[in-house]
């Protein structure tokens, strides 16, 4: 029996081990206000990580814009678009999140009144993690309700 506990501690150590984020896997989240995220307010996700040096600070991973919402949200997707630096400039990309399928089920993980969505932008690409990550809504609406977070992922 003894014997038996050990190889179980064992292999669930191996496994935590195993489903870790890389040694280089950074996120950044920002709450949005309950009473909606409006047209003109845009995201300034700050510098995902600012302990880095200048060796440090550029990486290659891909790169994922990541939202969190409620059974309140209207829609089944979201217009979204990203600015960041990367590859030696600022880059700037659209983005057409789903978030429900053609019969209005959520796509995202979740259970209860919250799901989170996320969708990647580049799968390979250089960003400057020292630099802030613009994001906004550009719905045709002036203000999205049922969005509680916006987030950006950077993955090795």
């Amino acid at each position: 029996m003894r014997h038996l506990i050990y190889i179980i501690a064992v292999a669930c150590a191996l496994l935590f081990t195993a489903c870790g984020l890389g040694e280089r896997d950074y996120s950044r989240w920002e709450s949005l206000p309950p009473s909606g995220w409006l047209y003109t307010d845009t995201v300034v996700l700050l510098p995902v990580d600012t302990s880095l040096t200048d060796n440090d600070s550029i990486v290659d991973g891909a790169v994922k814009v990541a939202l969190r919402h409620s059974n309140d949200y209207p829609y089944s997707n979201i217009w979204l678009e990203l600015t960041y630096s990367g590859e030696g400039r600022m880059m700037r990309d659209t983005i057409n999140l789903r978030l429900a399928d053609v019969y209005g089920r959520w796509l995202g993980s979740g259970f209860g009144a919250g799901y989170q969505q996320e969708v990647t932008v580049s799968p390979e690409t250089r960003i400057d993690l020292t630099r802030p990550v613009a994001l906004r809504h550009i719905m045709r609406v002036d203000t999205l309700t049922g969005i509680e977070q916006v987030g950006i992922l950077v993955e090795q």
